[in-house]
């Protein structure tokens, strides 16, 4: 069973920064995609960013790409979201997500989720 904890979330002003982190409980993490997700408030859930296995991969929803940065450590076993230039619209519910397909981007790809944690970011 693959848990995954979530970390680093809160509220920030507009154009600041946060760095969001996830652990991956399991012990054939280097064998998963991963990805962050994000749920702002009354709309669904969708795609931010997601990585390969090897981190060799990345792919970002064009509303954040140049501003944030997926990257993983398989020793570790953690993945992690460094948010830059943040904006009030990046307000949401941030989740990471494991999928043991190639598909990084479709939500339905994904298996497991963590609980979220909530970013604020105020103007």
């Amino acid at each position: 069973q693959v848990q995954l904890a979530e970390s680093g979330g809160g509220s920030v002003q507009a154009g600041g920064s946060l760095r969001l982190s996830c652990t991956h409980s399991g012990r054939t993490f280097s064998s998963y995609s991963m990805g962050w997700f994000r749920q702002p408030p009354g709309k669904e859930r969708e795609f931010a960013a997601g990585i390969n296995w090897n981190g060799a991969q990345t792919y970002y929803a064009d509303s954040v790409k140049g501003r944030f940065t997926i990257s993983r450590d398989n020793v570790k076993n953690t993945v992690s979201l460094q948010m830059n230039s943040l904006k009030p619209e990046d307000t949401a519910v941030y989740y990471c997500a494991a999928s043991l397909t190639s598909t990084i981007t479709g939500i339905g790809a994904y298996a497991y989720w963590g609980q979220g944690t909530q970013v604020t970011v105020s103007s």
